[in-house]
């Protein structure tokens, strides 16, 4: 072969197999969370994938070797940040991936429940810098996408406004998606939850519910019988309709109060079932609708 037809030969391959032309940004991301709304912003350019499974507690992943060696091929790391996410230092660390991006995508969130004064053990596991789980609120999932948006733009300038466009576009649809769930809250009987552990502050406030109480009586503590009773009475004082709490705690106390009290328990993971363009929202989505259902306050 000429070549002169070895060179057309490598110029139709090249168009016929985009990824051959340019590389596409792999992106690691510490929830499904995030690398979904990373999947949105990146498109056809990234390769996106989590550490923290859905049905996991985001506050507790093991740094096994295989997530090491998958982020030691990545180069932008995405962190939730707020002192949640600390177990994936061990996992940088192990990476040793001296040319990868760190992106804290909690930057520009307005934080929740940021403690004024001393934070020590008797308040349990309370994050000094604030409530971490601000991406419950599909409005900071917008702020998410511009954070993830600004990364990319640096790892790869030639596709920046392409990233750019598409975060805008993304936090469009998360402003609508938060509209929604509003509108169907409003119809509730009841605007009241309890929750398990304080994880759901950040979805309470932007669908315009209150959290009365949580089982647990500080974070990362278990129930005690005497505040299960409390709580208890202010599930029938405040017309309570909804436990709502994560899958991978216990079903013991919300099997009591709802017996105790007719409060209807609905399981949700705080994540998002993937890592696909759309499943944020589409779980933010699921869970509204979850604690919507027809049925009225507790007894």
């Amino acid at each position: 072969m000429s070549h002169r037809l070895l060179r057309v030969a490598v110029f139709a391959v090249a168009l016929l197999s985009p990824g051959l032309a340019h590389a596409k940004l792999r992106v690691a991301a510490s929830t499904t969370d995030l690398a979904s709304i990373a999947a949105s912003v990146g498109g056809q350019q990234v390769e996106v994938f989590a550490i923290a499974r859905p049905g996991s507690d985001p506050h507790r992943v093991e740094a096994l070797p295989s997530y090491m060696v998958k982020v030691s091929k990545a180069q932008l790391y995405l962190k939730i940040g707020l002192g949640l996410d600390q177990w994936a230092q061990a996992i940088l660390d192990g990476s040793r991936n001296s040319q990868l991006k760190i992106v804290d995508c909690s930057a520009g969130v307005a934080v929740l429940e940021k403690p004024a004064g001393k934070v020590d053990a008797s308040m349990g596991d309370v994050h000094p810098d604030g409530n971490p789980h601000y991406w419950l609120d599909p409005r900071n999932g917008g702020i998410v996408a511009g954070n993830v948006a600004e990364a990319l733009a640096k790892a790869d300038p030639a596709n920046a406004a392409l990233y750019r466009d598409r975060a805008t576009a993304f936090a469009k649809e998360a402003e609508a998606a938060w509209q929604r769930g509003r509108a169907s809250v409003a119809a509730m009987p009841s605007k009241t939850l309890v929750t398990y552990h304080r994880s759901w502050v950040y979805f309470a406030s932007a669908f315009g519910l209150e959290v009365v109480n949580t089982v647990e009586p500080v974070p990362g503590i278990p129930p005690t019988a005497k505040h299960l009773a409390e709580v208890e009475q202010d599930i029938r004082a405040r017309k309570v309709g909804v436990l709502l709490q994560e899958p991978y705690f216990s079903s013991d106390a919300g099997k009591l109060l709802a017996r105790d009290t007719g409060v209807r328990v609905v399981t949700a993971s705080g994540a998002c079932d993937n890592e696909a363009a759309g499943s944020y929202l589409a779980h933010l989505a699921s869970v509204v609708a979850a604690i919507s259902m027809t049925g009225g306050p507790a007894k």
